[in-house]
């Protein structure tokens, strides 16, 4: 027999049949080691590997005030994680980490016995390497073919890199729920604490949630998460992590009861804007995930204080209507009204809903840089995300009529210009807007004015001041304190609308501008952040600089991706900036903006109302800082019925916040250039003062303009 069966093992049909099957079996062997391999991603690439990160925002003063990301993760170094952490994932996860070469023979022997009895496939085993490798690079897939390919790559990355890498690569990567990758990210979402800050007890829980976040977190199955935590400290202690009295100690810790509440934070509108901006610019990938450090120009505390005192103002506003419409409202109280037992059950009431609600945009921005420190973009964020200061477009009223001014001194007038403020009609011939004859008496121009409303074939416009007012012949300076109408349009029919029109274009504005004689009044429709930007130009002597937002951009690794440059442009002479600017210095001292002057400082500014009170403005400026204040309803109504606001009402609560604004800004007055001298001159003639005369006016002139008689 044994000879028999050496005959036919060393036959060559049998050596052969042999031979061919071990081929096969090291072809099949060699197709499969390929197979594994060709889906392992080289290891090297853990060297560069940043998982998704927060994208950082922070405001002109380097305080962090946003955040965007996908996942709720941030990136640590481990000198920087509690030790008693590390000791916890370690008693827990892989007792033998420093120890085992990146896979745990016991580990995977346990596995398999478990797998076989059970019938399933078991998803523990694996060690901190294995899980590492599996976040990284593989799926969560239950498989034999990922559990092998997991096996060598833990073997590769125990080659590559060190242990104290490895673990804190892992606890900077670990799901911990909630949304919450990595440790820090879990101090902040569970015990809204700093990691340096956790207790032991707080540690332990953290790395009680590894294996099941869902099931032991705190919040909703507290039972199950403190028998969790009190597990990991029970196993710390017996791997002598930790003593009997430092475990009795944190088992008495209290569980937190519910995530913490996150205030509404200031500066939502101003996130918002600047991630319309870099958006597209970089990607949402980029934006949301690769952990960029964003620098703004806004002042977080001034953007507190402003959307705080706008939102105080205009409920005390919204009072007012209601109560002029006959609306009772509780202020403190918005809820629904008191249920009547008798009564149907019916859809709760909102007091709100019954009277009207304002709204308000207000923004300030450096005057010489452009550089925005506060946009309120509405009452509330999650009430309204559009952005009344950058993406509504209003009627400017009567904030709109310092361009006209400014287009009347380049054509030779000065402040003490007497100008007509006189009864003037318009009437359009089906090509163009023309004054009827202004040597017509009053009575002449009403009697004239009705035919022409009796005819078909014109269409006529008849301006008035604000009150039917009108006081003849005035001075330039006098006109704008007192926000005259009828001298905005004499005025932009005796320099032209184009004229007017090519002031406003050099100052910035780009919106369209209808070319009719309304215009004075501020009948097109602007946007707040671009009336308020051209009108810093006269501000700032002429000189045009645009809003801008963010100082600069930086990769994850500090790398400058953009940086603002500064670009200025000479739209005006500093002497024509410097009078425009001398006189709305008078609208705060003496005008409509009288209520500002109460700041005590030298601020220009004007006051703006549209026609039935739709639109209310403020736009002041000091020689460093500007802001424009906006009120008015976003359906574009008129409630005069309810309560008359004007743009007067505006400057009050513009008042209010820049009283926080500036309270840290010299008191300094606009610079007088060169070119530019003073005389006394009579406010009713416009003439030279007499030496005597009592209410003699220190005017500005361009030197050579001067009156020259009394």
């Amino acid at each position: 027999m044994r000879k028999r069966f050496k005959k036919i093992i060393t036959s060559k049909p049998f050596i052969f049949s042999a031979l061919a099957g071990l081929f096969v079996f090291i072809i099949l062997c060699a197709v499969f080691m390929r197979y594994i391999f060709s889906g392992l991603p080289p290891v090297y690439e853990m060297e560069e590997y940043t998982p998704s990160l927060t994208t950082k925002v922070f405001d002109r003063n380097n305080n962090l005030i946003h955040e965007f990301s996908i996942e709720k993760r941030s990136m640590v170094p481990l000198e920087d994680i509690p030790v008693d952490l590390q000791n916890a994932v370690v008693a827990m996860e892989d007792r033998d980490f420093f120890t085992h070469p990146g896979f745990s023979v016991k580990g995977i022997i346990r596995a398999i016995l478990h797998d076989v009895l059970t019938g399933r496939a078991k998803q523990g085993a694996s060690t901190l390497t294995q899980q590492l490798s599996r976040g990284v690079f593989l799926t969560q897939e239950k498989k034999i073919i990922r559990k092998i390919r997991e096996i060598i790559l833990a073997i590769q990355i125990e080659h590559q890199f060190s242990k104290r890498e490895i673990l804190q690569l892992y606890l900077n990567e670990i799901y911990l729920g909630s949304g919450a990758y990595g440790v820090k990210a879990a101090a902040k979402k569970y015990f809204d604490k700093e990691l340096s800050e956790l207790t032991t007890g707080e540690a332990a829980l953290i790395v009680g949630l590894i294996p099941a976040p869902g099931r032991y977190n705190p919040f909703a199955n507290p039972a199950l998460s403190r028998q969790r935590r009190n597990l990991v400290l029970d196993v710390m202690h017996q791997q002598n992590y930790i003593s009997k009295e430092e475990l009795e100690k944190a088992k008495q810790e209290p569980l937190p009861e519910k995530p913490p509440v996150a205030e509404a934070a200031p500066g939502q509108y101003f996130i918002e804007h600047i991630r319309r901006m870099l958006e597209p610019k970089y990607g949402m990938d980029v934006l949301w995930k690769a952990g960029l450090n964003i620098y703004t120009t806004v002042d977080i505390e001034q953007q507190a204080a402003a959307e705080k005192i706008m939102n105080q103002w205009l409920q005390q506003f919204d009072e007012q209507v209601a109560k002029g419409l006959g609306i009772e409202i509780d202020p403190h109280d918005t809820e629904a009204e008191a249920e009547d037992p008798n009564q149907e059950e019916t859809e709760p009431k909102d007091p709100q809903a019954e009277y009207p609600r304002l709204q308000g945009a207000f923004m300030v921005r450096d005057v010489k840089t452009g550089a925005v420190r506060v946009l309120v973009g509405g009452r509330g964020f999650d009430e309204s995300k559009f952005n009344r200061a950058t993406q509504a477009k209003r009627q400017p009223g009567s904030s709109f009529k310092p361009y006209v001014w400014m287009a009347a001194l380049q054509k030779g007038y000065t402040p003490a210009t007497l100008v007509k403020d006189l009864p003037t009609m318009f009437y359009y011939d089906g090509r163009n807007w023309r004054t009827f004859d202004e040597n017509a008496d009053l009575y002449s121009l009403d009697l004239a004015k009705q035919s022409f409303i009796a005819s078909k074939d014109f269409n006529v416009w008849v301006p008035q001041n604000y009150g039917g007012r009108n006081e003849g012949w005035i001075t330039l300076r006098k006109a704008l304190e007192k926000s005259k109408n009828l001298v905005a349009v004499n005025l932009i029919d005796a320099v032209g609308v184009p004229a007017v029109v090519r002031v406003a274009r050099k100052a910035g504005i780009t919106a369209n501008l209808p070319r009719v004689p309304a215009l004075a009044l501020g009948v097109s429709v602007l946007a707040m952040d671009e009336h308020l930007a051209a009108l810093s130009t006269f501000a700032n002597g002429g000189i045009h600089t645009d809003n801008y937002y963010i100082e600069r951009v930086e990769d994850a690794n500090g790398r400058i991706l953009e940086q603002h440059v500064p670009i200025e442009e000479a739209a005006f002479s500093p002497q024509d900036s410097y009078l425009l600017v001398n006189m709305m210095k008078g609208v705060v001292q003496r005008g409509s903006g009288a209520y500002v002057s109460r700041l005590g400082r030298s601020i220009a500014g004007k006051t703006g109302t549209t026609q039935s009170h739709r639109d209310m403005w403020f736009v002041g400026m000091t020689p460093r800082t500007a802001a424009a204040a906006w009120m008015g309803y976003d359906d574009d109504t008129s409630h005069e019925q309810g309560a008359r606001f004007t743009g007067s009402t505006t400057a009050r609560w513009w008042t209010a916040i820049m009283q926080e604004v500036l309270k840290d800004e010299p008191n300094e007055d606009f610079a007088v250039p060169e070119g530019i001298s003073f005389a006394y001159v009579n406010p009713l003639t416009g003439k030279l003062a007499m030496p005597t005369e009592r209410n003699k006016f220190l005017e500005a002139f361009i030197a050579g303009t001067e009156p020259q008689s009394f």
